[in-house]
């Protein structure tokens, strides 16, 4: 790999691939900082992002997932959300999750923002989508990893749940609390 800057000024002179799997691919840097000092093993996880959808049905409740997620060995209350497949975009991306986790679809998926996750060892970016107007339209379709219990949620429980820690991932604090100011709900 040939040397490169980056933005802050740090010149990344080795790099490679320590782990490549369909969950996970780490990058091991070597820099040199602009101060001259060198930084061996700098380790970045490589993501293509995620989409996390908030689903509001017409009667303005939320749908949420509740789920067993293998890094904290427990169930998560959450909004849909999922990782960007090969080629895909993050409106695609929204669109797939949102029917294959809950069996609901709707309006046209509006993203709102796109949020960078963790900086400092990863390049991952969430993009926040609102679907209005989601209804049940077919049956869940789901990864062998997969078992997820689906829900409603009124605005007021929502935003209790984020409040009270059952909502815990932050992306998803986050993003409930970015849609219901966006909605005028906060």
């Amino acid at each position: 790999m040939p040397e490169r800057r980056t933005a802050g000024g740090w010149r990344i002179v080795a790099s490679d691939i320590v782990i490549e799997t369909p969950h996970l691919r780490l990058r091991r840097d070597d820099i040199v900082l602009p101060d001259g000092s060198r930084i061996n093993d700098y380790y970045v996880r490589e993501s293509r992002g995620f989409a996390v959808i908030f689903a509001l049905t017409p009667d303005e409740r939320v749908v949420m997932v509740r789920q067993y997620k293998h890094g904290v060995g427990r169930q998560l209350l959450e909004l849909p959300a999922g990782a960007i497949d090969p080629g895909e975009s993050p409106l695609g991306c929204a669109e797939r999750e949102l029917a294959e986790e809950t069996g609901y679809r709707g309006g046209p998926p509006e993203l709102l923002a796109t949020f960078v996750t963790d900086p400092t060892n990863s390049d991952a970016c969430f993009h926040l989508f609102l679907v209005r107007e989601a209804v049940p339209a077919g049956s869940q379709h789901l990864d062998p990893t997969e078992n997820i219990e689906v829900s409603l949620a009124s605005l007021d429980q929502l935003l209790r749940f984020a409040r009270d820690g059952s909502i815990e991932v932050s992306s998803h604090v986050a993003s409930i609390y970015f849609v219901l100011d966006r909605l005028g709900k906060l």
